[in-house]
């Protein structure tokens, strides 16, 4: 079982790679934002330590971790969200680490995708098998979040501004994807690296 971490900025269209991938081989994949909200359901790991740290004002009615409240009030405050980011990623990377075993053990799938935006900064290559980064161009970006996500031209940037630069992930990515628009052409990268 070969694992492979994908990452690249927001807009870039990992979701879009990801879905082509899970259709055509026979693989596994683990979303880095998913696995972290799963760990934040009352009695899993992260859910005590967040709200002994957040309060009681971040949770439902029902007891569970209201997660626009929570983003709303840790991205407001830089040392907050730090504190938050020491709970919430080693225990994701683990919960990974507990999966990648699972799935060796099982022995049913060839390939294991990790898909995070902080997969370098997280020293994820010491996990995976090698790094593949999914490119689009700034404006491409800018126009698919604008679109697909309602985002304005401000949070656009501002994230944008908190995330690795080009350079950044092309040097410790393996693999570079293309993903400027023409699916086809997206796919066909996809199938060259797999060996189609």
């Amino acid at each position: 079982m070969k694992i492979i971490g994908i990452t690249g900025g927001v807009g870039a269209g990992k979701t879009q790679v990801l879905l082509y991938i899970d259709q055509h081989y026979k693989c596994r994949i683990i979303r880095a934002d998913e696995a972290a909200h799963l760990l934040y359901e009352p009695g899993q790991e992260c859910y005590k330590k967040l709200v002994a740290l957040l309060g009681d004002s971040v949770l439902c009615a029902d007891g569970s971790i209201d997660k626009p409240k929570m983003a709303a009030t840790i991205f407001a405050d830089q040392t907050l969200l730090e504190s938050v980011n020491k709970i919430v990623h080693p225990a994701v990377k683990q919960y990974i680490l507990q999966q990648i075993a699972y799935e060796k053990e099982k022995n049913e799938v060839d390939y294991f995708f990790i898909e995070a935006a902080l997969l370098i900064e997280e020293h994820y290559d010491q996990i995976v098998d090698e790094l593949w980064y999914i490119h689009s161009d700034v404006a491409v970006r800018e126009k698919r979040l604008a679109e697909n996500r309602n985002y304005s031209a401000q949070k656009t940037a501002d994230i944008m501004k908190g995330q690795l630069s080009e350079e950044e992930f092309r040097k410790h990515c393996k693999v570079v994807i293309v993903n400027n628009g023409d699916l086809e052409e997206t796919y066909q990268q996809i199938r060259n690296i797999m060996g189609d």
